[in-house]
């Protein structure tokens, strides 16, 4: 007999604005009370409670769930081991985007910058 390892595929996330801890639990294979209860483990995941205490998930919290599944069930981290990891990739990608947007645009060029745009208006108003 083969020993398989079965990995099961998720089903692509529709373009919708908000969606029901159902539609989440199908679209990621996991049930609703395990989603209830990684709200209470992972800070990140805070969905929108509407009448009735009903969640309603964004997308960027269904790619959140999709990715703490990963950690969970495919990886094997455990719920600290997951949540450490998601805190540390969060704070590298701050760190990311910050150097990029200071390497981009350096304060050296700006001068350079105001004196082509001052050369553009002269020439067009003469």
């Amino acid at each position: 007999m083969e020993n398989k390892k079965t990995i099961k595929t998720l089903l692509p996330i529709p373009t919708k604005r908000y969606f029901t801890i159902g539609e989440v639990g199908t679209l990621c294979g996991v049930k609703p009370h395990v989603l209830r209860y990684w709200e209470q483990e992972f800070a990140q995941l805070r969905p929108v409670k509407r009448r009735g205490n009903r969640r309603y998930y964004q997308q960027q919290e269904v790619l959140l769930i999709h990715r703490i599944r990963e950690l969970l069930y495919e990886q094997g981290f455990t719920i600290n081991g997951a949540r450490n990891h998601l805190e540390q990739s969060e704070s590298k990608s701050v760190l990311t985007n910050e150097s990029m947007n200071t390497s981009l645009f350096p304060v050296s060029s700006f001068g350079h910058i105001r004196q082509e745009i001052n050369n553009i208006v002269s020439q067009l108003r003469s």
